[in-house]
């Protein structure tokens, strides 16, 4: 028998399109073997024009190709069982005036959202009770109350999403940034369950 040789298949990887994909690139690798670096160099898939913007490699189909050339490695997977492949394209750059009609419409239905919200809850009553209650006076505009309560609406949505522009205030994750994770994990079991769906439907050679 010969030597045990680890691989671990990398779950994600991004590359641009025209590349050489090799062992090492899609998977970490584990040996005593002298031919570990001939083993990381071995050329695995070569991304084309003709494929789109995911590309899934099968550790089977990896073991079973590189097999045949070190026939006296043992191989041994640890972890997940393929690779997804995301091709980047070439961006085109994004319009200035693109991003400012992008961020005013965010912003204008942020406010009619915040706004809507308020006047379901009766916010300005709530106030000015408050306001009476405080004072013992009416007032149709308690701003002392109003104005300190939209600065902190305002920080409150900054400390929820946990950036200002690049910076964080601390390592924690935002509620935004876990619901993403848990929509890019549920992509990537979809894209892997059809895969292979489409695998097992194939018609033997």
């Amino acid at each position: 028998m010969g030597d045990i040789v680890y691989l671990r298949m990398k779950k994600n990887l991004e590359l641009s399109a025209l590349q050489e994909i090799q062992l090492k690139d899609i998977a970490f690798i584990s040996t005593s073997s002298s031919k570990k670096r001939e083993l990381e160099n071995i050329p695995i898939y070569r991304i084309t024009k003709k494929d789109k913007n995911i590309v899934i490699i099968e550790s089977f189909l990896i073991i079973d190709h590189i097999n045949t050339v070190f026939e006296n490695l043992e191989f041994q997977l640890i972890g997940p069982a393929q690779t997804i492949i995301r091709i980047k394209k070439k961006r085109k750059k994004t319009s200035v005036l693109l991003i400012a009609c992008i961020w005013l419409l965010l912003f204008v239905g942020t406010a009619m959202t915040i706004m809507n919200f308020h006047y379901d809850v009766s916010m300005q009553e709530v106030q000015q009770k408050l306001h009476y209650l405080l004072t013992g006076e009416q007032n149709e505009f308690p701003l002392w109350i109003q104005i300190p309560y939209s600065i902190g609406l305002g920080l409150g949505t900054l400390l929820f999403f946990n950036h200002w522009f690049n910076k964080r205030f601390n390592e924690e994750p935002s509620p935004l940034e876990v619901e993403i994770y848990n929509y890019q994990q549920d992509l990537d079991n979809y894209l892997t369950h059809y895969e292979n769906k489409l695998n097992d439907t194939k018609p033997a050679d």
